[in-house]
């Protein structure tokens, strides 16, 4: 079972700040073959959702609310580690996130630069594309919107 919390960058430890990083570069980096530069110096500014099983972080976005990233609220970095994505914590993990914007932000138009393959994913949350698709590091997005 996943366990969900939603912290400011301040609030989180050490090791979660680590485990957080770890999943990032496993799959935004390794899995997916992309030198980019993760650590962008927003994270200090992110509202952090963490999706733990088992005491393990395996699951996780980060928020912004709008004006930082998009001119509307936004979510990025979703990633489920690859052991996990059979128990549907994408969907857990991305209804959260909207359910921490709302409750943080009071936001609720959301912005999301989604990769292309998973746009069937985000429409299922009620994002609708926006815009042609474009390229981000080398990998094809589009911009999506939920109103």
């Amino acid at each position: 079972m996943l366990s969900i919390s939603v912290k400011y960058f301040d609030d989180l430890s050490l090791d979660e700040l680590y485990a957080i990083l770890q999943l990032r570069a496993q799959v935004f980096i390794v899995e997916q073959d992309c030198v980019y530069q993760d650590i962008d110096g927003k994270d200090s500014r992110a509202l952090h959702l963490i999706g733990k099983k088992d005491n393990e972080v395996v699951a996780y976005t980060r928020l912004f609310p709008g004006g930082v990233y998009f001119k509307e609220a936004s979510i990025g970095r979703v990633v489920v580690g690859p052991e996990e994505r059979q128990y549907g914590y994408g969907h857990d993990i991305l209804k959260a996130s909207i359910e921490a914007i709302a409750a943080h932000f009071k936001e609720q138009t959301i912005k999301i630069s989604a990769q292309q393959y998973l746009v069937r994913f985000y429409e299922k949350h009620g994002f609708v594309k926006v815009g042609e698709g474009y390229l981000e590091d080398g990998i094809p997005h589009v911009a999506m919107i939920r109103e």
